[in-house]
């Protein structure tokens, strides 16, 4: 070590960037924040910030997102029945993103996190974030986008990314629940995976199929009446993390 000299290396700064994702009115959103100071002053962007130097990657993006959003992170299944967590949120790695020319400032390299958790309400802008918002995905990446409003830095590829890697994970995990209250009905789940997905399922084939995965639910005991109708049974979030048959997603 006493040849060792940390000057003959470039210095680099790394931040966390987060992408949050949940359902508001039938439709998968996530959250962005309106930049108050340069670099992309008044650009949209993901929340995040750069890693304090006492702190890891998975305290960096859990303090970011209690910033953000007040939610407490946990981890992967998320709630379990005899302990349910509602102010919790499923947070895990997605990616690392460090293109030399990312950042105007100086050389950053970001660790971008994907964070879902149930309908969450309007967000409340911190740090140098002048206002924040809900954003419907439908809007950003799809058809319906407005090519005159860009995100800041690559937030746009890592928003993208995220999206995709949750809409794969809940084909074969029981992450979907993820997006859903700790008692839920299967109407409610099966909206969850229209809203990620982007298209309609077929009730009762989903029924059939969500019910007949081991592990994937357990009845809770109790119906609810909350969508209308008929009461309907109401589900927890079963020990499986890994769905055997898988939920395939089926073509848009």
């Amino acid at each position: 070590m006493s040849r060792y000299d940390p000057s003959a290396f470039p210095p680099f700064a790394v931040t966390v960037d987060l992408v949050v994702l949940t359902v508001r009115d039938h439709e998968l959103c996530a959250l962005l924040v309106k930049r108050g100071e340069a670099p992309f002053q008044g650009y949209w962007a993901l929340p995040g910030g750069f890693v304090r130097p006492d702190e890891g990657l998975g305290e960096a993006a859990s303090r970011e997102l209690a910033e953000e959003t007040g939610l407490r992170a946990q981890s992967f299944p998320g709630r379990g029945a005899a302990e349910p967590t509602p102010a919790g949120a499923h947070l895990e790695q997605l990616g690392t993103y460090g293109h030399p020319q990312r950042d105007p400032r100086m050389r950053v390299v970001s660790v971008a996190h994907l964070v879902l958790a149930p309908d969450l309400p309007s967000p409340r802008a911190g740090g140098d974030a002048s206002s924040a918002r809900w954003a419907p995905v439908r809007e950003l990446l799809g058809e319906e986008r407005n090519d005159g409003v860009l995100l800041a830095f690559d937030h746009g590829q890592i928003l993208a990314d995220g999206v995709e890697r949750a809409r794969s994970k809940i084909e074969y995990s029981s992450l979907a629940t993820a997006f859903c209250p700790p008692e839920f009905t299967v109407g409610e789940l099966r909206r969850v995976y229209e809203a990620v997905w982007g298209v309609a399922l077929d009730p009762r084939n989903f029924h059939r199929k969500v019910t007949g995965t081991p592990g994937f639910l357990l009845p809770s005991g109790g119906t609810t009446t909350r969508q209308g109708g008929r009461p309907a049974q109401l589900f927890t979030a079963g020990g499986a993390t890994v769905l055997n048959p898988p939920m395939l997603r089926p073509d848009a």
